[in-house]
């Protein structure tokens, strides 16, 4: 095996990954980033980001990746394009198996973030991002007075419908049982909104679209069969999310949910690795967070390396 040695190691590539390359590379430390797919991770699929600070009127995703990428470059981070698949410790040195090579650094930090939970059914992967969402904060101010869909019925499904009432001229919660599992006071606030109707025991079968995107979503009656097409512009997702820590299990102390935990300063039970941005577990998992993530992993990782 091929290895190099590097004083930190990020894991993923997202606005948090960025962000801690930014921060190491620019403190001189000899820094490495891997990403698995497109450097951006989610926001490079998000059409336009409108609560970034600094960016009044908002900025598609993807410009604002190639300014971050870009920023990152400045400072001289290195950037590998692989999966990483093992995380070694072997004391002084990290041992990080990307692919079929190895690669060695004094710490990590891991930026791996989550993926929204996928349904699999037709026009889902299609119409993302037109019209397909996993994220109403990030997007709902696009569906201004149309009717849109919010599939799931847990707390996230619940609090993602109320807050689409803000924009939409109605939203339905398509849910799969006779009841919902969200929490009693987020019901409550559900039963009493009237711009929100419960469709249950239905079963979502395919997006439907027209040549300027999302215009309908096929239902299915779990009980009697019967299936039929509502009319809308939007379909929120909210069926959960899996963080992408599978690789970590057995090295690093996760929660129930498969979340990294870590302390106040990013770190995690391994000395030496650090975890930032949607990966571990926290409140809000929002750019600004992951950003705010990633500058302090990067910061508590440079205090380690002085501490050694």
């Amino acid at each position: 095996m091929n290895e190099q040695l590097f004083d930190v190691i990020i894991i993923g590539g997202g606005p948090a990954g960025l962000t801690a390359g930014l921060y190491t590379s620019r403190a001189k430390l000899n820094s490495l980033l891997i990403e698995n797919m497109l450097v951006g991770g989610q926001v490079m699929t998000t059409t336009k980001v409108e609560n970034y600070p600094g960016f009044p009127g908002g900025i598609d995703g993807p410009e604002l990746v190639a300014r971050f990428h870009e920023h990152c470059q400045e400072f001289g981070l290195q950037i590998v394009n692989g999966e990483a698949r093992q995380l070694r410790d072997e004391g002084a040195y990290k041992v990080v198996t990307v692919d079929d090579r190895d690669f060695r650094a004094r710490a990590v930090i891991v930026t791996t973030g989550a993926e929204p939970r996928k349904l699999g059914i037709p026009g889902e992967q299609k119409l993302t991002g037109r019209g397909v969402s996993y994220c109403a904060t990030c997007d709902g101010a696009f569906f201004r007075d149309v009717p849109v869909a919010v599939i799931g019925g847990g707390d996230t499904a619940a609090e993602e419908a109320l807050f689409l009432t803000r924009f939409a001229s109605k939203v339905y919660i398509i849910h799969r049982r006779d009841q919902l599992r969200a929490t009693k006071t987020l019901q409550d606030r559900i039963f009493a909104n009237p711009k929100i109707e419960v469709i249950w025991n239905a079963l979502p079968e395919e997006v439907l679209a027209d040549s300027k995107g999302v215009c309908g979503l096929r239902i299915a009656d779990k009980i009697s069969g019967a299936k039929r097409d509502l009319a809308l512009e939007g379909v929120f997702f909210a069926i959960g999310v899996i963080p992408k820590a599978h690789f970590l299990a057995e090295v690093l102390e996760l929660n129930s949910e498969g979340y990294i935990l870590t302390d106040a300063e990013c770190r995690t039970s391994m000395p030496g690795v650090f975890a930032a941005g949607d990966v571990r577990s926290k409140l809000l998992k929002q750019i600004a967070t992951a950003v705010g993530d990633g500058a302090v992993a990067a910061i508590a990782t440079e205090k380690y390396l002085d501490e050694l």
